[in-house]
């Protein structure tokens, strides 16, 4: 009986979603796509909202709606004293295994944000394979291109992996880190530059920035980001974890020429999650 009755109710939510009117936001921001790509290019600035709703036939709010959609996805962008503009197309970041990717070269593009000595999390510390209460070296950085940013990472490394690192903890909240800071994550990188590795693995998912990444990448609080996780192996276990965040309305991410991509259901993936 209660089987019969929760297949009943499945049927009847299924009816419902089906029966549903798709939203005259949604509607419109579908029109709207159509418009930006045949009509606009990227970086010209939109009529204002009073033509744009007499053009398309709605009310300002519902307009409203869709451009602040078409804004999270990235598709438009709001200048005070300006307008709204069309966004320049997402920015390919190279992640792949390669000088942009591994943690101690790139450094044209990375910012040292702070460096520290303490637990890590839970997840983090069970895929490094130490307790939960023991310290690790931990790294963030800020990742930038073309004077903008884009990304942060946060790098986690056992003692045992980088073991002439000098013992202190450094904690800041500003961009712009101490000396202690910069030196103590500079010997963390070199070491962790100077390992022979058996590989990396990559994970990928879709988050929202917390309220510290959020204003590292100086936007608010709740934007999606793209949450990049690796592990890198050495030695037959796993010598560093980082967890990145990418913008992702203004980030794509690339993973080189082999084109190999490795899909797993969510309920069956095994990736580190922690906060960057």
């Amino acid at each position: 009986m209660g089987t019969t009755q929760a297949t009943i109710g499945t049927g009847t939510a299924a009816a419902a979603t089906a029966a549903a009117p798709e939203p005259k936001y949604w509607h419109l921001r579908t029109v709207l796509v159509r418009a930006l790509d045949s009509e606009f290019e990227a970086g010209e600035v939109l009529p204002n909202e009073r033509d744009l709703s007499a053009r398309f036939g709605v009310a300002r709010a519902t307009l409203r709606q869709a451009l602040d959609q078409l804004e999270l996805e990235g598709r438009l962008v709001r200048r005070r004293g300006i307008g709204t503009l069309v966004a320049a197309p997402r920015m390919g970041v190279p992640v792949a295994e390669s000088a942009e990717g591994r943690p101690g070269t790139g450094r044209d593009v990375w910012r040292i944000v702070d460096s520290t000595s303490a637990p890590a999390p839970a997840a983090v510390a069970a895929a490094l394979g130490v307790p939960a209460d023991e310290a690790v070296h931990t790294v963030r950085r800020l990742r930038m291109m073309h004077g903008q940013a884009i990304g942060t990472e946060t790098l986690y490394v056992p003692d045992a992996v980088v073991p002439y690192v000098a013992g202190g903890v450094f904690m800041k909240h500003s961009v712009k880190p101490s000396i202690a800071d910069s030196s103590r994550a500079r010997s963390v990188l070199r070491q962790l530059q100077r390992l022979e590795l058996d590989g990396e693995s990559r994970a990928v998912e879709l988050g929202v920035a917390e309220e510290e990444q959020a204003r590292l990448l100086e936007r608010p609080p709740g934007i999606p980001v793209l949450v990049l996780t690796t592990r890198y192996q050495a030695q037959g276990r796993t010598a560093a974890v980082a967890v990145s965040t990418y913008r992702a309305d203004t980030c794509r991410l690339t993973f080189g020429a082999s084109g190999v991509v490795d899909v797993a259901p969510a309920a069956a993936a095994t990736e580190v999650r922690t906060a960057s």
